[in-house]
């Protein structure tokens, strides 16, 4: 088992229940995909670094989990077509 930490950024242009919702269907991604969730970091509404889709801000949020190394690359494959979703990375921590 590898621990893992998934950012994920989320549009600000929706409203706080829409927004609970992708986070949810990100949390049930990785749990669907065999992976434990350990905590999630919310960092709130950010101003970005550059303007994505004509927006300057958006929420952060980090996801840690444990699981084993193909978890990563499906649940990457679903958050990819996810229409609130404006950008993801998923990284190996080191132990």
């Amino acid at each position: 088992m590898n621990k893992y930490e998934l950012a994920v950024v989320v549009s600000a242009k929706i409203e706080d229940d829409e927004r609970a919702q992708v986070i949810e269907k990100v949390k049930a991604l990785v749990e669907r995909f065999g992976g434990q969730i350990s905590d999630v970091d919310e960092w709130g509404k950010k101003r970005l670094a550059y303007e994505i889709q004509k927006m300057k801000e958006a929420y952060y949020y980090f996801i840690h989990f444990e699981s084993d190394a193909e978890t990563p690359g499906e649940v990457e494959k679903r958050i990819r077509i996810m229409d609130n979703v404006i950008r993801y990375l998923c990284v190996r921590q080191d132990a």
